[in-house]
């Protein structure tokens, strides 16, 4: 079990040797600044999927053929556990689009990895019904996220989106967030660590967010979705690949909207990948509602991300806009 209530310089140290080992192997490589083609001329485009979920619309851009039309040749691969490993990857050309989320391009983006974002896969909405969120006993005397001052609380990885919306929560409900201890833990334990009293509270997600419930656990707000506009998924690429693939770029983040537009049309479509490329149990994908995916990246909300994790010690600095976005991602400055 790791602990900490501060794991900014153990942050620091890994994403150091992460953007020093990928500004070497781009370097030692020249990344992959040229479009390889196939034999009858489609450029061949590697993308990287998280382990868990939002990579539906990428897969459905290959089912209806949206990056064959687009002279595409996409391979899908499963990425890093831990999506923000995925950078070096980008880097060294070994794929040309990454998936990740907020915290973990911000990261990379902190300590001045030559990436950017090229469009959002979803963003937390007030549309769907909270697919994540803090967990506590019924018997618990918390009843709101400043009631976790002085407590601690169970999340799978230190540092990360998690651990930022609890503090931000904290925060916002006029809590002290330096006062809450955090640990980490292992997903399928959050559960029994709530109920065990192990920690006095856990913030879970997706099939087990929705267990923990089932076995008696009450959950407080709504999750990441009390914070809407906040990108959950997203893909990135290398600025370097940007530079010489603008087309290829362009035409592979249309193809990623029309799926986005189809998955949102077709949940059904979105089942048939989540019981092919995830083990959640086909019962519970069937019982529950799909992800509401939005390609759109909210930048008054990512600004407000990024000033508020570099507050809470979790970003070493804030990048500017311009070291975040690729100038044709879909970017909104919200209302």
């Amino acid at each position: 079990m790791e602990t900490s209530r501060n794991p900014r310089r153990r942050t620091v140290l890994i994403l150091t040797a992460l953007a020093v080992t990928g500004s070497l192997t781009a370097t030692a490589c020249g990344g992959e600044s040229a479009t390889a083609t196939t034999s009858d001329g489609k450029a061949k485009v590697t993308v990287l999927r998280s382990n868990g979920a939002i990579f539906e619309p990428l897969y459905i851009a290959q089912q209806q053929g949206y990056f064959k039309d687009a002279g595409l040749d996409v391979t899908i691969k499963a990425g890093a556990q831990d999506t923000s490993q995925n950078a070096p990857s980008v880097l060294n050309g070994e794929a040309q689009f990454a998936m990740t989320d907020s915290s973990g391009f911000l990261k990379g983006a902190a300590q001045d990895m030559p990436i950017r974002i090229v469009t959002g896969l979803q963003s937390a909405t007030t549309k769907t019904d909270p697919t994540d969120g803090l967990l506590v006993k019924k018997s618990s005397s918390i009843k709101s996220f400043r009631d976790l001052e002085g407590k601690t609380v169970g999340i799978s990885a230190l540092g990360g989106t998690i651990q930022f919306i609890c503090e931000y929560l904290v925060q916002k409900a006029g809590g002290d967030p330096a006062k809450v201890k955090f640990v980490a833990l292992p997903t399928t334990s959050l559960t029994d660590a709530a109920t065990s009293g192990k920690t006095d509270a856990v913030f879970s997600f997706g099939p087990f967010y929705f267990a923990g419930k089932d076995s008696g656990l009450r959950s407080i707000g709504n999750g990441m979705n009390d914070v809407p506009g906040m990108v959950q998924g997203l893909l990135f690429s290398s600025r370097q690949y940007l530079s010489k693939n603008g087309d290829t770029a362009k035409k592979f983040i249309e193809a990623v909207a029309k799926a986005i537009t189809y998955a949102n049309q077709h949940p059904d479509a979105v089942r048939a990948i989540d019981k092919k490329y995830t083990q959640v149990p086909a019962a519970f994908i069937d019982k529950h509602a799909t992800n509401y995916y939005d390609k759109t990246l909210n930048t008054t909300v990512m600004r407000t991300v990024i000033t508020k994790m570099h507050a809470f010690d979790l970003l070493d600095k804030e990048p500017k806009d311009s070291a975040i976005y690729w100038d044709q991602a879909p970017t909104s400055a919200g209302e």
